[in-house]
């Protein structure tokens, strides 16, 4: 990982520079040329991705990773950013294909992966500067710490910045199957995802002392490699009822007609629905369940104002002997809400009782700067009308009669599962379970609702709560506080689920540092940015 760049020392001082560069039986006696290092960033991105659902071998995050350092080997920060770049493009480009599904066009879908792919870029490019810092560039191990702070830093900035950010593809996403999930508790995705990056700086040390037959070398940085990924499963998860139990049933509706207009067929979609409540009463008997859910766009018809699929809810609610958590759509002239309601069997819906999602997805949901974005394409006016975002805690609370309690429920709708500072504030102001309503009708049969599902793995171990994703089409799942699944619905069937869910009410490390890890982690790379540039200005 750590050898002399040809042609360059560092300034004053008779020591050589130390930089990233790839093994001699990649890069041939001649070095690393520019084609060589274009394909190992595209093969660390396509790598990468395949660390994800749906194939999820997560190993291949650390091969991925491992790749792109390698290939950024040259001391120019320009190259850096086209490599990096590259490497993005190779990433994001197959990772979000779904959005092509669900535009129809795809405009949509490769303005989504350049955007994405211009932050890995700057990563490249932050990553060549932040290596020529004087504590950097002369000591290999200190680099395998340092490249995790960059990424996750860039990572901080990715997941917020602009119109809200699309945390979509964070490395953290990728381990949910692995031991490093268990540090989810600890320190959320900058810990979990700074981890993925030091595992591959440190197989990139490895394979650096392999090419030169420095086997002691090879091998410490291996077994560091390994033991970071393997001590994480020493960390205890509790996955005990620290307030009791929740018998839930919930309900995979799906959809009439794949791809058709949500809202022409908006009834027969809640009549599906009613009919999965019904057969939940073939497992357990009325009054059994504790409570039922629904998801993101059971009913996108207000049962609210709709006296027909009010008939329609009501009547499943007093067939299951349970309320209902909903979602549905609220239309104003010119907008709309996406709501997630509360639906009792004697008394129907709480004005007071619902939660209306914070985090619409912008040219999905809505149409940011429409005037100017139809210059470039007239399908941002396939969004009809803009959905607006909602206040307040992320939090429903739920009577429950046979606890003779109402239990407060964190509640994130589809894409919001991606964003940790809106489930952390769910928790905090006291929910004892995740729900994750979501409607992934529009994306077909792509990897969509599993990442999603992987999202709310990470969720669930994150903050020591059980999780239930519950889908129209699917996939659907229920989720242990461990992160583990327990059950899981197809795709596009009409299926449903019945667990009982362990309510905590603990508050992992993780929730209580909040947002000051990634603070933290962003304020260090400021640091170590500064400090790369400043020694280049010296060195020149």
């Amino acid at each position: 990982m750590v050898t002399p760049e040809p042609g360059r020392v560092n300034a004053g001082s008779s020591r050589p520079r130390t930089v990233l560069v790839a093994p001699v039986w990649i890069a041939g006696s001649g070095g690393l040329g520019r084609r060589r290092s274009v394909l190992l960033a595209v093969a660390g991105g396509l790598a990468t991705e395949t660390a994800f659902p749906g194939r999820s071998w997560w190993p291949m995050a650390f091969v991925g990773v491992a790749l792109l350092l390698l290939a950024l080997w040259r001391d120019s920060a320009r190259w850096g950013f086209v490599v990096g770049t590259l490497y993005g493009l190779a990433f994001f480009l197959p990772h979000v294909w779904w959005a092509n599904e669900a535009v129809g066009q795809p405009i949509g879908w490769v303005a989504l992966s350049i955007l994405q792919a211009l932050y890995l870029g700057a990563f490249g490019a932050a990553w060549v500067w932040v290596r020529r810092g004087m504590w950097v560039c002369e000591r290999t191990w200190l680099q395998a710490v340092v490249a995790a702070i960059v990424w996750v830093g860039v990572e901080q900035v990715r997941g917020r910045w602009p119109f809200g950010g699309f945390p979509w593809g964070m490395l953290a996403f990728s381990q949910t199957d692995a031991p490093l999930l268990r540090l989810a508790p600890i320190g959320g995705e900058t810990l979990v995802s700074g981890a993925v990056v030091a595992i591959a700086a440190l197989l990139a040390v490895a394979l650096m002392n392999l090419s030169r037959l420095r086997m002691g070398g090879a091998g410490a940085a291996l077994a560091l490699a390994l033991a970071v990924v393997l001590l994480p499963a020493l960390v205890p998860l509790s996955t005990a009822a620290e307030s009791g139990t929740l018998r839930v049933g919930a309900v995979q509706g799906n959809v009439p007609q794949q791809g058709a207009e949500a809202m022409s067929q908006a009834r027969e979609v809640a009549a599906n629905h009613a009919a999965g409540t019904v057969a939940l009463l073939d497992r357990v008997g009325p009054g059994e369940l504790d409570l039922v859910l629904w998801p993101e766009s059971a009913s996108d018809i207000d049962p609210r104002t709709d006296p027909g699929v009010a008939t329609v809810v009501t009547a499943a609610a007093r067939a299951a002997g349970a309320p209902i958590l909903l979602g549905t759509q609220q239309f104003q002239p010119g907008l709309r809400y996406n709501d997630y309601i509360l639906w009792e069997p004697g008394a129907g819906a709480d004005a007071e009782v619902a939660y209306t999602k914070q985090r619409p997805v912008p040219f999905g949901e809505y149409i940011p700067y429409r005037d100017l974005f139809r210059r470039l394409t007239p399908a941002v006016d396939l969004v009809t009308r803009d959905m607006v975002a909602g206040r307040g805690p992320a939090l429903i609370p739920v009577p429950i009669t046979r606890l003779g309690r109402t239990v407060p429920v964190t509640i994130a709708i589809c894409f919001e599962v991606a964003f940790d500072d809106l489930i952390r504030e769910g928790v905090l102001a006291g929910g004892e379970f995740i729900v994750i309503p979501t409607n992934n009708a529009s994306f077909g049969m792509t990897q969509e609702s599993t990442q999603q599902l992987a999202m709310s793995r990470f969720r669930a171990a994150e903050h020591g709560r059980a999780v239930v994703q519950v889908s129209t089409v699917g996939v659907s799942g229920v989720i242990g506080p461990d992160g583990g699944v327990v059950a899981q619905t197809g795709l596009f069937t009409a299926e449903q689920m019945i667990e009982e869910l362990p309510l905590r009410t603990s508050i992992t490390l993780a929730a209580r540092l909040g947002e000051w890890p990634g603070m933290f982690v962003s304020a260090l790379t400021a640091v170590l940015l500064v400090a790369g540039l400043t020694r280049r200005r010296g060195g020149r």
